[in-house]
């Protein structure tokens, strides 16, 4: 905001240009606005196991049903399979505390594993 002030003596200034009403334009909150909170759920990670040259099917295969939950021999195998073939397999996708935890144990276990990332 600018005023522009004109000298009418040598102790007196005048406003000439009157713009002071301006904090009348902020914007107003109301009180139902205020109490209202969005909830946002925590993403999700994935846990993906990459392909390399020293692990063998049957390693990687008994390794997935070890470590990840729920995992069935059938799913490892095709998942061990999506490894070998397009280079990397998603083996499990959830809340990051849990994400850490499968993606270390398979570390420790010996597979090579891509960072986590959101899903």
């Amino acid at each position: 905001m600018s005023v522009v002030l004109a000298k009418t003596s040598p102790m007196k200034a005048t406003v000439l240009n009157s713009a002071i009403q301006a904090s009348s334009a902020a914007p107003t909150v109301t009180k139902e606005k205020a109490k209202q909170t969005t909830r946002q759920a925590y993403p999700d990670y994935k846990v993906i196991v990459l392909n390399d040259d020293f692990n063998t099917f049957q390693h990687v295969a008994e390794t997935l049903v070890k470590y990840i939950p729920h995992m069935t021999p059938d799913q490892a195998w095709k998942l061990t399979n999506q490894i070998h073939h397009e280079g990397q397999a998603t083996v499990w996708v959830g809340p990051l505390e849990q994400a850490e935890l499968y993606h270390s144990q398979l570390i420790r276990a010996g597979l090579t594993m891509a960072p986590l990332e959101k899903a």
